[in-house]
C-alpha cells in the first residue's frame, strides 16, 4: 500500500457521468410517457453478467394486462343489476331475501299471513352477532299457498326493500354449527 496516495478511502468518488444518469432517470420518472414505454427484456448476456458486477442487473418487470378481469360473482347479485335466479316452488318452504336489516320474524310471519297460513318463519341471523343477515324462510302450509305467495310478493316493497321470494333449495332446517 502506497502512503503518498492521496485518494478518499473507502467510498468511490462520484464523477459527472454517474450526475449525468441520476438527472436522466429523474427527467423519465417526472415525464409523461414513462408509463407507457415497453419494458426492455435483458439478454441471457447482460443476465450472465449482471452476476458478476456491482450493480443487481435490472429484470424487466412483467407486462401489463391491457384490460381488466372482470370479476366472477354469483348469478343473482342485485349490484349488477341481473335478477335472482328463479327456483321452482315444490315445497312450502320459500327463500326470502333482500330483507330489511329492522325485520323479524313476526312481521315476516305477519306479512305472509296476507296470503296464506303461515306453518313458520324464520330470520337467518349470524351466530355471534345474532345480527340479521338479510335473509330468511317462511314454510306455507300448503305448496299451492306458497305459489301463490311467491306470485303476489316477489319484487314487493317491504320495510324499504324490495323483496326476493323463491322456492327454497333445501328443503329441512340443517342444525346449528357449533
Amino acid at each position: 500500500m502506497n502512503t503518498n496516495d492521496t485518494r478518499p478511502r473507502g467510498r468511490r468518488p462520484k464523477n459527472r457521468d454517474n450526475r449525468r444518469d441520476s438527472r436522466d432517470r429523474d427527467a423519465r420518472r417526472t415525464s409523461p410517457d414513462h408509463r407507457t414505454e415497453t419494458p426492455k427484456k435483458l439478454s441471457l448476456w447482460q443476465k450472465f453478467l449482471g452476476l458478476f458486477s456491482r450493480k443487481p442487473a435490472k429484470t424487466a418487470p412483467p407486462p401489463r394486462p391491457e384490460q381488466r378481469r372482470p370479476q366472477t360473482r354469483p348469478e343473482g347479485d342485485r349490484r349488477r343489476g341481473t335478477p335472482p335466479e328463479k327456483i321452482e316452488v315444490t315445497s312450502p318452504r320459500l327463500y326470502v331475501g333482500n330483507l330489511s336489516y329492522d325485520a323479524a320474524e313476526s312481521d315476516l310471519s305477519n306479512l305472509f299471513n296476507g296470503v296464506g297460513k303461515v306453518q313458520n318463519a324464520e330470520i337467518v341471523t349470524h351466530r355471534d352477532t345474532y345480527r340479521s343477515k338479510g335473509f330468511g324462510f317462511v314454510t306455507m302450509l300448503t305448496v299451492e299457498e306458497a305459489i301463490r305467495a311467491v306470485e303476489t310478493l316477489h319484487d314487493k316493497d317491504f320495510m324499504g326493500r324490495r323483496l326476493v321470494v323463491t322456492g327454497s333449495r333445501s328443503d329441512g332446517i340443517r342444525e346449528p354449527r357449533v
